[in-house]
């Protein structure tokens, strides 16, 4: 679905609503806090919560304008590009998430009374010791902040990182989750995204679809018939591929059979349309393997 600016334009209302409503909420805790210090001296457990309410949405209120702000100033310029496709956004959204996370868990410590300086300092040794042993960890996060605010790789792609094949059905900052044509969810690490061969299907804006098989050298057969009944098989969609991209390869000649390779392009992706082609060729080659041509 093509996002609309009247999308955007709700999308913006709600936001700026929530955060007026969280900075009303913001102001009536500051102001409590000047005018009715007072009660403070009865109520300390009361001092806290408001010290750590204010303390979370004070931070939560300059991410949520950060937030807006870059929204704002990024649908401007792309306003014909779909949501769910849309890295920039998926990436402003999981630095958004992890933001308030580390200010909740603050605020926490607020609540509880816990010094944040004397935290912060005491923890400083602590949190390189488990940078140095978490570092696969983090380089994950940062490959994953990466393919999030890149155009290589979207929502929605059918691509090949290594061996596996799929659709990306989401990027995290630790891996890019992909669906198989089996519907099999397979999760890929983000550092295995950066350290392999990964084809992109989908920004070639084209499909090869490829089918290797073998057959036995008994057979009467010869590779100018294989591929002339193979041509004959998907005659009804010569329309649907790319003009002189059928091509059937020898790959190798064994003792008992013949390693064949045949392939055509599709101008676009449908995956409804490879999973018909490849259905009809398959069925002309198991005729074919089963009594020759």
């Amino acid at each position: 679905m093509m996002v609309t600016d009247e999308v955007y334009k709700k999308k913006n209302r709600k936001e700026r609503m929530l955060f007026l409503a969280k900075l009303l909420v913001y102001l009536a805790i500051v102001y409590f806090n000047l005018d009715h210090a007072v009660v403070y001296n009865k109520f300390t457990w009361l001092f806290r919560i408001t010290n750590a309410l204010s303390f979370f949405l004070g931070a939560n209120l300059v991410i949520s304008l950060a937030w807006l702000v870059i929204l704002s100033w990024y649908t401007r310029r792309r306003l014909n590009k779909p949501v769910e496709k849309d890295n920039f956004m998926l990436g402003l959204n999981r630095i958004s998430s992890v933001l308030n996370t580390i200010f909740f868990l603050l605020a926490v410590m607020v609540l509880f009374g816990i010094d944040l300086l004397k935290f912060v300092t005491s923890i400083t040794i602590v949190a390189a010791a488990v940078a140095l042993l978490s570092k696969e960890y983090i380089t994950n996060m940062i490959n994953g902040l990466i393919i999030m605010f890149s155009d290589q790789l979207s929502l929605g792609d059918h691509v090949r990182i290594g061996e596996y094949k799929g659709k990306i059905l989401d990027i995290t900052l630790i891996n890019v989750i992909l669906i198989n044509d089996d519907d099999e969810q397979i999760i890929v690490p983000n550092s295995l995204v950066f350290a392999t061969v990964v084809t992109n299907q989908t920004k070639q804006n084209v499909k090869r679809v490829t089918i290797e098989f073998e057959l036995d050298r008994k057979l009467p057969y010869t590779p100018d018939q294989i591929e002339e009944r193979l041509k004959n098989a998907i005659s009804s969609y010569s329309n649907t591929y790319v003009h002189d991209s059928f091509r059937l390869r020898t790959m190798d000649i064994k003792k008992d059979h013949v390693v064949f390779k045949v392939q055509l392009t599709l101008p676009f992706v449908d995956k409804a349309l490879e999973q018909r082609l490849r259905r009809m060729l398959n069925t002309e080659i198991i005729t074919i393997a089963e009594n020759g041509v």
